[in-house]
């Protein structure tokens, strides 16, 4: 026993008299791990955390203050605030109005719409911001008969610019204000880096756009295009008593001219039909033929004055909860080659079908005279025991959600008042960013604009483990000395230097270590390091502050230094050189602008 306590008194000792030189260990094997991606960072960082707790270079009363720092709390109030505006269709809507322009004026709609994605990723988290605009930046290639490849890029580097605009438009410029008010300076207001981050993007923009024609890829890609991208069903809507537009040409009825909505053909007493669509005057028993994404479907499903798929065989109870359901048709003998109709989903299990896909043609006439194949997608609607009867029929499998769900453009309004609160009250300093994102959150679930499990969905948790973790470790940092460790190591190579070295000397570390590893961890990380560093020469904190939120977010020369980067990676299918080929000059160009800028704006 007494040999336990020694050896455990000696460990004590040793861990005490070395707690810089370890926790700087730990950090480097972070680093290394984070570079080698074995595992998601937000994995490695929770075991770098663990690893500072049970040594003990983190007290237990600082552990637990990490979670009361308001920067991830903000963070995913914001991610539920852009979560509200995808599903009110608010940037469905954005989107679809470029396109729409883009025909005409090919040039003046690319502008537009890249401006819109600077506008949208500086107030709401770029990374919803890049998912919904990929496909919407697919199609946009294909109607200027470009490869989407010199336009996806663009996408992520604008998207990455327009959240340097303001405090609000990344994650990492809240950890930075977060981290920055703890260690005692003056918060940051929202457009109090406006200036910098405006230069950086109209830097940035020019180098894209005088750069992009050689340093771009142009190459078909693969079917990972398609990512993001919502299935298309055939689909009957037929038009009832209540609904408002009876007597309007199809034309002139919002609800048929959406941009996800292509009108077939119109069925009135058995008759389809297809010209002159727009013209034709909606009457009560038209059954209008559409082709349609999932969400737009939904969405027409909501509609109290429409009926939208096949007519229900019997009648649901109204007090049974009818859920949606994607599902693929089986092989089996009694089921291919029957029409819809025949095969009598509604009497074997009380679900009806919405809709109908066949990859790579229309299904059929209309949704009722499709013949099933194998491998065709059904959209179906039914209670959970009809769903449940079905899959033991064996007539469909994988029955799963569907892949969109229902717009509520009602709530549109609200959802953009929500994040226009936020924005103007934090300009005038009402309440602190948190605070005002916090009551947004509260108005938009109240209100219907997005529903409780979806706000959770779209909050990424990955993200805000991330920044525990990675605060956890800044702590253990702080407490063992090894923060003063570092900055005495880089006080006499920074000495004699003039301001603007200075800074730019700290942005280019950031930047480097933000291509490596994440922006997130970066920022943890090197922001207390840069604040007392700026104590130690003697020079104004803020400007280092302010060069450490634009270096960790504008990452451009590989896909894993920033999310948006990595999604479009993906969905270009872009090769790793790709980036290194155009990411280079931008990081070049942003980070020198954005260091001038800086030292004009947050003079040293």
């Amino acid at each position: 026993m007494s040999y336990i306590t020694g050896f455990c008194s000696g460990m004590v000792d040793f861990i005490g008299h070395n707690a810089p030189y370890l926790a700087l260990g730990i950090l480097l094997l972070l680093f290394v791990a984070f570079a080698f991606e074995k595992f998601p960072p937000e994995v490695t960082a929770s075991g770098a955390a663990a690893l500072y707790i049970v040594l003990g270079l983190v007290p237990e009363d600082e552990v637990m203050s990490v979670f009361s720092n308001s920067a991830p709390i903000t963070i995913g109030a914001m991610f539920i605030v852009s979560g509200a505006l995808v599903r009110t269709g608010v940037l469905d809507a954005l989107a679809n109005l470029v396109i729409a322009r883009a025909q005409d004026r090919p040039i003046l709609a690319m502008i537009v719409f890249f401006v819109a994605a600077v506008a949208a990723s500086a107030f709401m988290n770029n990374t919803p911001v890049v998912l919904v605009l990929i496909p919407v930046v697919i199609r946009l290639a294909a109607s200027l008969q470009i490869a989407s490849t010199r336009l996806l890029i663009p996408l992520s580097y604008v998207a990455i610019l327009g959240g340097t605009c303001t405090l609000i438009g990344t994650s990492t410029n809240i950890i930075v204000d977060g981290i920055a008010t703890e260690s005692g300076m003056e918060p940051f207001s929202i457009f109090e880096i406006a200036p910098v981050g405006l230069v950086a993007t109209l830097v940035g923009s020019l180098t894209l756009l005088i750069l992009g024609r050689w340093l771009l890829p142009h190459r078909k890609t693969g079917g990972g295009t398609d990512s993001g991208k919502e299935t298309c069903f055939l689909s009957e809507i037929t038009i009832l008593d209540g609904y408002p537009h009876i007597g309007t040409p199809l034309g002139k009825i919002a609800d048929f001219e959406r941009d996800g909505v292509q009108v077939k053909g119109v069925k009135r007493a058995g008759q389809i039909t297809r010209n002159d669509l727009g013209d034709h005057v909606a009457q009560r028993g038209d059954a209008v033929i559409v082709i349609t994404t999932t969400s737009e479907l939904l969405t027409f499903v909501d509609h109290s004055g429409l009926r939208v798929g096949m007519r229900r065989t019997t009648e649901a109870d109204p007090d049974t909860e009818l859920l949606t359901a994607e599902a693929f048709v089986t092989p089996k003998r009694n089921t291919v080659g029957r029409s819809i109709a025949d095969l009598a989903l509604g009497r074997k299990a009380g679900v009806r079908v919405l809709g109908a896909f066949r990859h790579g043609h229309i299904a059929g006439a209309d949704l009722s005279s499709v013949r099933l194949r194998a491998a065709d997608k059904l959209l179906l609607e039914g209670p959970a025991e009809g769903f449940r009867a079905l899959a033991e029929t064996g007539d469909v499998a994988s029955i799963t959600e569907p892949s969109g769900r229902a717009y509520r453009r009602r709530q549109a309004p609200i959802a953009i008042i929500a994040l226009l609160g936020i924005v103007i009250l934090a300009a005038l300093n009402v309440m602190p960013i948190g605070i005002l994102a916090l009551v947004a959150v509260a108005a938009i679930l109240l209100l219907r604009c997005i529903d409780s499990d979806e706000a959770w969905q779209s909050v990424d948790g990955s993200i805000l483990v991330l920044i525990f973790a990675m605060l956890i470790i800044g702590a253990g940092l702080e407490n063992t000395g090894a923060v003063e460790l570092i900055v005495d190591m880089l006080t006499p190579l920074l000495t004699g230097l003039s301001p603007f070295l200075t800074l730019l000397a700290v942005y280019f570390v950031a930047s480097i270590m933000t291509e490596a590893v994440t922006n997130n961890a970066v920022a943890v990380v090197f922001t207390p390091i840069v604040i007392a560093l700026a104590a130690e020469l003697g020079v104004d904190p803020r400007p280092l502050a302010v060069a450490v939120m634009i270096a960790a977010s504008a990452s451009f020369a590989t896909p894993i230094g920033y999310q948006t980067n990595t999604l479009v990676y993906g969905a270009g299918n872009y090769r790793f050189t790709d980036f290194l080929k155009i990411g280079v000059p931008m990081n070049l160009m942003v980070g020198i602008s954005a260091s001038f800028a800086i030292s004009i704006f947050f003079p040293l």
